[in-house]
């Protein structure tokens, strides 16, 4: 099962793109948890996930939260604002799943 972390600046903006996603891996039948935090609950929700991904309107949070991606070893991109802003949630998981190795 892949755990794939999303986090935005109140972790409500992601949900709809988390339910796109889910739909995406069931198709595609990829068994995945797909969940969104808010921006200070993700340094202790990236212990249990296999990558993270931010919100493009929290870019600015990538330095900070890479020392915890590191020490917990996932990788961590932002998402693709065009991809984030049509709720593709085909293409961010395609990235997800990219940057974990799959």
């Amino acid at each position: 099962m892949k755990h794939i972390l999303l986090a935005c600046s109140a972790g409500m903006s992601t949900s709809l793109l988390v339910s796109k996603m889910k739909e995406a891996a069931e198709a595609k039948g990829i068994d995945a948890e797909i969940w969104a935090v808010a921006q200070d609950k993700a340094p202790k929700e990236m212990e249990r996930a296999d990558v993270l991904l931010i919100g493009p309107q929290m870019r600015f949070m990538k330095k900070k939260f890479s020392k915890t991606a590191e020490e917990v070893g996932i990788p961590l991109d932002v998402i693709d604002p065009m991809a984030y802003g049509r709720v593709d949630g085909e293409a961010v998981l395609n990235k997800a799943l990219e940057l974990i190795g799959e």
